[in-house]
């Protein structure tokens, strides 16, 4: 199965849990059928992206990055690549690439979908984000990458106002998924 046909498989089964991520939902299935290439960032006018807040092993904490590019607190995220082969394993990659972390492990998801503009072709192009969760390890120590300004955990009630509602959204959710997660489990 190839990337694009994961990500539609992932979309279609997706129950969005608002009328606006429905939407974005039906346009990201959309811009697959219309682009054989949509998962790459060489689709213009925008290509499917794999985001994932990491998230402290209780749930307590959301890992974000200072962007350099944005200016912005943002969740660890990012293009999709020829050797990925799902969705969840872009999301996965892009975190523990960003993070430094290893041993993360992802919830089960996508937990929230997003669209935004960005610069990949100029004068513009959109980012259409699947959005991801994943808890580190107990006593994990992020390890800042080049694609960062900065790196710190934050209360996931407590995220810089240099950020944006999408990566409030996506820490709450994933906190919310972990501990339901956990209480299944217990």
């Amino acid at each position: 199965m190839s990337l694009h046909h994961d990500a539609a498989e992932v979309l279609s089964a997706w129950t969005a849990p608002t009328a606006e991520e429905e939407d974005l939902r039906t346009e990201f299935l959309d811009h697959l059928r219309a682009h054989p290439d949509a998962m790459l960032r060489e689709c213009v006018p925008g290509h499917l992206t794999a985001t994932t807040a990491v998230l402290s092993h209780d749930g307590a904490l959301v890992l974000l990055t200072l962007h350099p590019k944005a200016g912005m607190w943002l969740p660890m995220g990012g293009h999709c690549e020829t050797t990925d082969a799902t969705l969840a394993g872009a999301a996965l990659r892009e975190a523990t690439e960003e993070s430094g972390i290893s041993g993360l492990r992802l919830l089960p998801g996508p937990l929230a979908v997003d669209k935004h503009v960005v610069w990949c072709h100029p004068p513009q192009s959109w980012h259409l984000d699947v959005e991801y969760a994943a808890v580190a390890p107990p006593g994990a120590e992020a390890v800042m990458s080049d694609e960062s300004l900065d790196l710190r955990w934050f209360p996931v009630d407590e995220i810089p106002e240099l950020s944006d509602e999408a990566t409030r959204r996506l820490a709450a959710r994933g906190r919310a998924a972990l501990g339901s997660r956990t209480r299944a489990l217990g």
